[in-house]
């Protein structure tokens, strides 16, 4: 069963690696022109736009605006993730790539090893998605993070050269690469097919999710309506987020020892458990037969995660 396992294992393997060989030599000029065309044309961010239910019920944004936000909606939060993860699928897609891979690989386990290892296995086949949606999302973020202090800095100084704010968010989408050229990009042109400053603003903050741009948009909100120097405004904005990013990378220099002992503590266990389960299932299946044992190993491995998350991680 393992030679079978194995040769399987290899053949996808060979597979994928001749795809993603003939892909490379045929499809890489294809794939920078069509990169090109995106970028100049962003044609999929205008059908984006198009296709958005606020320009039928403008109300909506609103109404989102002043829901709860500590209200638990999982496919809502799954489709903000997906959305801020810049990838053109939707969050039923996700559900269904879950529930396929963690059938097929349940019953890839069951056939091997038997019904408590397919659950095991089938659940974290359900996981991958998931963590793949996750992960984009937060190199997504750490990218257009990390574009914002310029962006800041050349919306001041268009607004000096005498450009409105609308032409400012055109002149970033145009200059900047993605993720905030497509973004910016969204919100001047949601402008531009009508739909109200304020509502285009808020949708931007809402896609990105990140604090420094919800500032901005509260930012120019108050400066809509009580006026002020705009461009001063911009210059501080983009120094404050800039520190932010000084201090981030900072903590995470000075806590990266601490965040690699929490890795392996935590991914440790299991890895030893899965491994002498597959080597000496006989010596595992005393632990199997008390249940209780294994509760307490996962409540005390949860409140170890939280504890330790709370002590690497902090709030600035």
């Amino acid at each position: 069963m393992w030679t079978l396992l194995l040769t399987f294992l290899a053949t996808v393997a060979g597979i994928l690696s001749i795809c993603s060989l003939l892909a490379d030599i045929f499809l890489r000029d294809r794939s920078r022109a069509n990169q090109r065309l995106e970028r100049e044309f962003r044609q999929r961010q205008q059908e984006q736009v198009r296709r958005s239910k606020l320009f039928k019920r403008p109300d909506l944004l609103v109404a989102e605006a002043a829901e709860d936000e500590d209200a638990l909606d999982p496919i809502k939060y799954l489709k903000t993730m997906v959305e801020q993860a810049g990838l053109p699928v939707s969050p039923e897609l996700v559900l269904a790539l879950m529930g396929v891979t963690g059938l097929c690989l349940g019953m890839m386990g069951v056939l091997v090893r038997g019904l408590i290892t397919g659950c095991v296995v089938g659940l974290i086949g359900a996981a991958l998605p998931f963590l793949f949606v996750y992960f984009k999302r937060k190199f997504r973020t750490e990218k257009l993070l990390g574009q914002l202090p310029d962006a800041f800095d050349f919306m001041a100084r268009m607004v000096r050269a005498g450009q409105t704010m609308p032409q400012a968010l055109q002149a970033v989408a145009d200059e900047f690469d993605d993720p905030l050229a497509g973004e910016f990009f969204r919100c001047s042109e949601q402008q531009n097919l009508g739909l109200p400053p304020e509502a285009a603003l808020r949708g931007l903050a809402e896609r990105s999710g990140l604090l420094e741009i919800k500032i901005l948009v509260l930012a120019l909100l108050i400066q809509q309506q009580t006026g002020g120097n705009l461009a001063h405004l911009l210059e501080n904005l983009a120094s404050v987020v800039r520190d932010r990013l000084i201090i981030r990378v900072k903590v995470k220099a000075l806590t990266g020892e601490g965040r690699l002992q929490a890795t392996v503590l935590l991914i440790l266990p299991p890895l030893l458990f899965a491994g002498i389960y597959l080597l000496q299932p006989n010596y595992v299946r005393i632990l199997l037969h008390r249940p209780n044992w294994i509760w307490g190993m996962i409540i005390s491995m949860t409140i170890g995660t939280l504890w330790i998350r709370r002590i690497i991680n902090f709030e600035f």
